[in-house]
């Protein structure tokens, strides 16, 4: 029986960045692990002149691989669009699909602005994931205690564990001010948590990981060290998880979750508002 993976092109086409396009796509694609997706990611397309451009490059794609590419689109211009369409391609016009109903049900046209997503009107929002990310970045890894009341939220756990990726996801995404604050074999051997973080028990969430994985990730930083030791990854582990559940801290394995999954986990259980526009 021949294993060898169905490959398709992907085009991910916005008249803005293409991360909303590029988001839903890989969700969307994650559906299918039999097939091999390229993705090609087209940002800008603003114009009718440069929607020309993609549909001849879909149509060369089409051409050279023998299927038509799948096309996840937000753009806007409905010109654009039905440039796009005209191509030998298997369009998602995520814009189209979804605008047509929201404007029956609230009665109101859509303005159909270009990068509207991304205006001076999303200035609160934006400068919000600004301090965000500045506070985030300053409460890294325990490195500045002070104002940790300020916080929305503190991920804690053993090193390397996933916190500070988990915790620049939150402040880019959801402007949510996450510190994170290791947890060390000091912890460990007084069985309580840090004495700076006593006050904050409520906004704290616990991260942790495989060791056999931890034991990888943290090779790749210091290999054969005592620090990546397999017996040294176990040992914290066990003992961050009994201290949290000790604590009667909410906690995860990250081993084999994203960081999407990992930050929704986070915001649901401390009950943290979401913010995305």
């Amino acid at each position: 029986m021949d294993s060898t993976p169905i490959k398709r092109t992907v085009f991910i086409v916005s008249d803005s960045t293409g991360i909303t396009a590029e988001t839903f796509s890989h969700s969307v694609l994650s559906q299918f692990d039999q097939v091999k997706f390229e993705a090609i990611r087209l940002p800008f397309i603003d114009s009718l002149e440069k929607a020309s451009a993609v549909a001849s490059r879909i149509n060369r794609c089409a051409q050279e691989t023998g299927f038509p590419p799948l096309v996840f689109s937000t753009l806007v211009n409905p010109e654009s669009v039905q440039r796009i369409g005209e191509a030998d391609c298997i369009l998602m016009d995520l814009f189209g699909t979804f605008v047509s109903h929201i404007e029956s049900a609230l009665g109101v046209e859509a303005s159909d602005f270009v990068g509207r997503s991304h205006t001076a009107g999303q200035v609160e929002h934006y400068e919000r994931r600004i301090e965000a990310i500045n506070f985030t970045l300053a409460h890294d890894d325990g490195q500045f205690i002070h104002g940790l009341e300020q916080a929305d939220v503190i991920l804690i756990g053993v090193s390397r564990c996933g916190k500070t990726p988990t915790s620049l996801y939150l402040a880019m995404q959801y402007a949510v001010r996450a510190a994170n604050y290791p947890l060390i074999p000091e912890d460990f051997d007084r069985n309580s948590l840090p004495a700076t973080l006593a006050p904050f028990r409520s906004k704290l969430f616990g991260l942790s990981i495989d060791p056999v994985r931890l034991s990888e990730v943290r090779n790749e930083r210091r290999p054969d060290s005592t620090y990546a030791s397999i017996r040294q990854c176990r040992q914290e582990v066990a003992d961050a998880e009994r201290l949290m559940r000790m604590e009667s801290i909410p906690w995860l394995s990250t081993t084999t979750k994203s960081i999407e999954e990992i930050a929704t986990k986070v915001l649901d259980e401390i009950g943290l508002d979401r913010r995305t526009f």
